[in-house]
């Protein structure tokens, strides 16, 4: 649309004639609740109250889905996206597959793996998801699979994302894993250092890291990578695992 505009006013001889359309307003209101949500959501949720009854649409709906994840409350958070999700489609709206796909993050969140199944493949389905977000949505729903115990259907989900999220280290770290768990240690290895390249400064990166060492008998590279999960995310469950899996070396250590 970018192009076909700019195409238009470069032909046209006449330049107070426009072509361009007016900004949706709802948009510049749409991006202060967002603001909002990340700094004070409980205002933000009630904004998007306000904003609901005086037409916000699914503008309204997802700032209240925002806000509702910013607090943790992840089943509410996909109640508004779900609901978003159904304005828009209703709309004819292309954001309806981006709320879908928001609504089953959330209800993977929230623990509920068929809910977020069902959001993840309306998503999906739609065919309007693109790049980062198409690439997210896949990992979200290999992230499903796992849980519904289809590493096989996972695995070709990831090697979509990849193509898609290749520059987060979520899809990397996700990747290494599975290979892990399917016996893939020369794959694992590989995606986790992609995953290092990307964020060495994350916990669970880390932690699976020293994972991968451990299944492929490198107790020095285990230990250095729980360490340094152990080390940048003590209270945090990834590091609090990688303290658990370096205590097996503690009796060890005693003895000598």
């Amino acid at each position: 649309m970018i192009l076909i505009l700019a195409a238009l006013q470069a032909a046209s001889p006449a330049p107070a004639v426009t072509t361009v359309k007016a900004a949706d307003p709802r948009e510049a209101r749409y991006d202060r609740c967002v603001v909002l949500a990340a700094s004070d959501p409980a205002a933000a949720r009630a904004e998007a109250l306000r904003w609901g009854v005086d037409g916000g649409t699914w503008f309204a709906r997802q700032c209240a889905g925002l806000a509702y994840t910013q607090q943790g409350d992840f089943a509410a958070a996909a109640a508004e996206f779900e609901a978003a999700a159904k304005a828009a489609a209703a709309a004819r709206d292309r954001r309806a597959a981006n709320y879908w796909a928001q609504a089953g993050n959330a209800r993977l969140a929230a623990g509920d793996v068929p809910a977020a199944r069902s959001a993840l493949d309306t998503a999906l389905v739609a065919g309007t998801l693109e790049g980062l977000a198409l690439g997210e949505a896949q990992l979200d729903h290999a992230r499903v699979l796992v849980a519904a115990g289809d590493p096989a259907g996972a695995r070709r989900d990831i090697d979509l994302a990849l193509t898609n999220a290749a520059d987060d280290p979520l899809a990397w770290l996700l990747s290494a894993t599975l290979a892990r768990r399917q016996g893939d240690i020369t794959r694992a290895k590989t995606d986790i250092g992609e995953a290092l390249k990307r964020s060495a400064d994350d916990a669970s990166v880390q932690l699976e890291a020293g994972n991968i060492a451990a299944s492929a008998g490198d107790e020095a590279g285990a230990r250095t990578a729980w360490a340094a999960a152990a080390r940048l995310a003590p209270d945090a469950p990834a590091g609090r695992s990688a303290t658990a899996a370096l205590a097996q070396f503690a009796p060890a250590a005693a003895g000598r």
